[in-house]
């Protein structure tokens, strides 16, 4: 079934996402002064899993509460919306889902580097090269979609203003 909408450029998505995570800067700086402050943290190395599980949770509340509005702050700027495959505005339920889908953006890299025990700069690329192959593997998809919105029902769709 064609989509109602056009998908965005994988340029003009990726834009998006890199100023996302420039973003996301304040929200750790927030999240990370209420931890340290809250869990009276005087080390950046104590309480470090403690932390990363608290940003985790705080990364899905912002993203989840977030893409259920249609947009984050960064998507408003790039005129692109999410979506359900209907095209109606995400609920909670979904954004949680295409919030845990989209860490496939992290987790294999991560995991590799883990399992091979990959410090500082190979981790690093290997990271930058899966973001890199993950994003160019939304071109194999019918619709251009990334993996995880099509695992979790959900699609970026272009909103920009027509020009007059």
């Amino acid at each position: 079934m064609p989509l109602p909408f056009s998908t965005p450029s994988l340029i003009r998505r990726m834009a998006c996402w890199l100023y996302e995570g420039m973003l996301l800067f304040g929200v750790v700086f927030i999240a990370g002064y209420l931890f340290g402050t809250l869990s009276q943290t005087k080390n950046a190395m104590d309480n470090r899993h403690a932390l990363q599980a608290f940003l985790f949770v705080i990364f899905g509340i912002y993203f989840v509460w977030l893409w259920s509005k249609g947009q984050t702050l960064a998507m408003k700027t790039w005129h692109i919306r999410v979506l359900d495959r209907a095209g109606r505005p995400l609920t909670q339920s979904r954004a949680l889902l295409r919030y845990l889908w989209s860490w496939l953006w992290f987790w294999p890299p991560l995991v590799a580097s883990w399992w091979f025990e990959l410090k500082n700069g190979e981790a690093f690329v290997i990271i930058i090269g899966w973001i890199a192959i993950w994003a160019v593997l939304s071109r194999f998809h019918p619709q251009r979609q990334f993996w995880h919105d099509a695992l979790a029902g959900t699609q970026l769709v272009d909103f920009s203003q027509p020009k007059a």
